[in-house]
C-alpha cells in the first residue's frame, strides 16, 4: 500500500496540533515533519510542500499565501485552514 505523504505547514499551532493528533497513528499516511530549526525556512517548506501528496496549511493568512506560492508540483493538493483562500 502506498502511503499518502502529508505535510502540515504550521503543525505547531492549535489547528496543526489537532490535525497531527488525529492523523499520526494512521498507517496509510506518512507525515513529512521538518526539524524545529527549519520549520520557518522557505526553502525547507518549499521542499516539503512539493514532495507531499497533500499539504494542509495551518497558518496566518499571509503565511498561507506564501506557502501556496512555493508549490510547483501540480499534483500536490493544498488544503488551507486559514481564511486566505476562501
Amino acid at each position: 500500500m502506498n502511503k499518502i505523504k502529508l505535510f502540515i505547514d504550521g503543525r505547531e499551532g492549535t489547528t496543526g496540533l489537532g490535525i497531527v493528533s488525529r492523523l499520526e497513528s494512521r498507517e496509510d499516511i506518512e507525515l513529512i515533519i521538518l526539524p524545529e530549526e527549519e520549520r520557518k525556512e522557505p526553502s525547507a517548506r518549499k521542499k516539503a510542500i512539493n514532495e507531499s501528496d497533500v499539504t494542509i496549511l495551518c497558518l496566518p493568512d499571509s503565511a498561507a499565501k506564501e506557502s501556496v506560492s512555493l508549490c510547483e508540483n501540480e499534483n500536490t493538493v493544498i488544503l488551507d485552514a486559514s481564511t486566505a483562500h476562501r
